[in-house]
């Protein structure tokens, strides 16, 4: 079957754009990865991709390495908590378990997880943590629900670290039940299984939920010396004591 014009146009465009990330990528800076110090090229991650994301030694993405910037200067973590743990990188579980006095893991479809939990009605009782990390988590699930979990369960003056996609443009986050999972939800939210797509007012739904809110936020020299997202926000959940 001949290809149109238009057809064979498209398919140049696509092997120029491959062409031209491969250029990019060969010529990217050098970084270094706080988390396992390796130091050189990093390699590309997600669609599209983006360049120095992914440290080819310990596999870490720009949230891990903020994470642990974040830890390492401010040390948040000690043996006398009890960390719950939801959708565990491993990335991330070989810094933190040792930091912990106790540590489980959490995920509703991995079975390597210590506990099946539903984040919007978890079989926990009441202030049972003193730590919670919940990174890209919150986009998948009725988030005002999962919310009012992890502060329930999170013990008075505990913390929880969250993170997710956030279009900061955006004052209000877009949601359209009618968009079903799959390729559609990919074009409109990111990925395929999720729901959402949070703007600034995430803010105002985490607040919602009881939590005081602070920011650590990706900033220079750090971006690009350790290959961080410019801007990426973290935030660090309080319930007040």
């Amino acid at each position: 079957m001949t290809k149109t014009r238009q057809q064979q146009r498209y398919d140049k465009d696509v092997d120029n754009a491959i062409v031209r990330l491969k250029r990019a990528i060969k010529k990217a800076p050098a970084k270094t990865c706080p988390i396992c110090k390796y130091e050189g090229q990093f390699g590309p991650f997600g669609i599209p991709p983006r360049l120095s994301a992914k440290c080819p030694s310990c596999w870490s993405l720009e949230r891990h390495r903020l994470f642990y910037l974040w830890v390492e200067r401010e040390q948040p973590f000690s043996k006398a908590d009890s960390l719950l743990h939801f959708a565990a990188e491993k990335t991330v579980r070989r810094f933190i378990e040792p930091q912990v006095g106790r540590y489980v893991t959490t995920d509703y479809m991995r079975p390597e997880a210590d506990l099946k939990l539903n984040i919007e009605e978890m079989e926990l009782e009441d202030a049972c943590f003193t730590r919670i990390i919940c990174n890209h988590v919150l986009e998948h699930v009725d988030d005002r629900k999962a919310l009012s979990e992890l502060y329930r369960v999170l013990v008075p003056g505990g913390i929880a670290v969250l993170s997710t996609p956030i279009c900061e443009g955006w004052a209000e986050t877009y949601e359209n039940p009618d968009i079903p999972l799959g390729p559609e939800a990919h074009e409109h939210f990111g990925q395929w299984d999720h729901v959402r797509f949070y703007g600034r007012d995430i803010r105002d739904r985490i607040k919602a939920a009881g939590f005081d809110l602070r920011e650590v936020v990706a900033v220079e020299p750090d971006v690009q010396t350790h290959g961080l997202l410019r801007g990426e926000v973290m935030f660090v959940a309080n319930k007040p004591a």
